[in-house]
């Protein structure tokens, strides 16, 4: 995406408290109507940059824009943009109503006017009928509603969450993420989402940004971290993967190898294989790239083992695999497609084999 075409510029930005840089030299671009997230680890300087963005924290360096506009010199109550906390902060005085009506005061509507636009939040969020409902008489899952119905109509360019959805329950987490983002496509404003839940991020999001000690790892789609992660990093943080340490090994111009310990020598293309022969690399695989079985399997790439453990997670299995040459074992996992689960794989100890396809490997620099 280039800057013309983005609605939100962060260009070159710095943030300092005192000695210690939260936010590290971040530049990205954000589309209209898009859902973005902000993703990592506490402290890594994702609230900062959401809150750089609503105002309440000025930049030490570097500018953000807005629809076109600096906002730098913008105090917050002036920016395009409205923020809904982890904490909801619903005022316990007030009714769903008047909570959902607060910021409409200043403009001056009539009374009419104003339930007229907060009923229609209400038909929005899915809570009709819930105007004359006090603040202590709402679920976790309501609070949060109505939050962003507070929020949506002032019908603001940005709608910044910071991690709104955390104080739920995982079901009911689940389910608030579906209507969020059933939410956000017909209103089309842009969401900024903060959360450190890869599963939320890759649910919610058109692009997610990784961010790490105040940097961005890499920004991409959800299907673009998950299958071709640039660094171990960012590999490591979205779900889970294996690694195998590996030395390039070029066969003329089309073809090469990965010389892998543990996995053999795997055969890639040219456009995988493009560092000099020698190099040393990592190869990484999710685990369900592999396939498991307890007999050798008709594939070209496979590896024996000896099942460590297992465990029975419901929808699916995982399993652990120690092979030669590699200290820490495979994690493998695999479909329970049948009713009987995990049950008639083997007992740990046995010798199992392992098959993949060279297309599905990741190949990163060495550490």
């Amino acid at each position: 995406m280039t800057t013309s075409e983005s609605f939100i510029s962060i260009q070159n930005v710095n943030k300092f408290f005192g000695s210690f840089q939260a936010i590290d030299d971040v530049s990205m671009e954000i589309a209209q109507g898009e859902f973005f997230s902000l993703l990592g680890a506490s402290g890594c300087g994702k609230t900062t940059l959401l809150r750089m963005l609503a105002g309440f924290e000025s930049t030490s360096s570097g500018e953000i824009l807005i629809d076109g506009q600096p906002t730098s010199d913008v105090p917050p109550h002036h920016r395009p943009v409205n923020m809904v906390f982890q904490s909801y902060a619903i005022f316990p005085h007030l009714n769903v109503r008047d909570n959902i009506a607060y910021g409409l005061r200043k403009h001056k509507l009539p009374r009419a006017k104003r339930y007229e636009m907060v009923d229609e939040m209400l038909d929005l969020i899915k809570l009709p009928g819930y105007g004359q409902r006090k603040a202590n008489e709402l679920s976790g899952g309501q609070r949060q509603r109505i939050a962003l119905a507070r929020a949506l109509i002032l019908k603001p360019k940005v709608l910044l969450l910071d991690e709104p959805l955390g104080a739920l329950d995982k079901q009911l987490r689940e389910q608030r993420q579906l209507e969020l983002r059933e939410l956000q496509r017909p209103v089309g404003i842009t969401f900024v989402f903060v959360t450190h839940d890869q599963e939320e991020a890759l649910t919610l999001s058109d692009r997610i940004a990784v961010m790490s000690g105040g940097r961005v790892l890499q920004v991409d789609t959800p299907a673009g971290l998950y299958e071709a992660p640039t660094t171990r990093e960012v590999a490591s943080f979205i779900g889970n993967m294996n690694f195998f340490k590996g030395t390039v090994r070029r066969n003329g111009a089309t073809m090469g190898a990965i010389e892998t310990e543990g996995l053999g020598q795997i055969p890639v293309s040219a456009e995988q294989l493009t560092k000099p022969d020698g190099t040393p690399v990592q190869v990484a695989l999710r685990p369900e790239k592999f396939a498991l079985s307890e007999t050798r399997p008709d594939a070209a790439h496979t590896v024996s083992g000896n099942m460590a453990t297992s465990a029975y997670l419901g929808e699916r299995s995982h399993y652990y695999v120690t092979i030669e040459g590699k200290d820490d074992p495979v994690a493998v996992s695999s479909p329970n497609l049948s009713r009987v689960g995990g049950a008639g794989v083997a007992q740990s100890g046995a010798q199992v084999w392992l098959s993949f396809s060279p297309e599905s490997i990741v190949i990163l620099d060495a550490d």
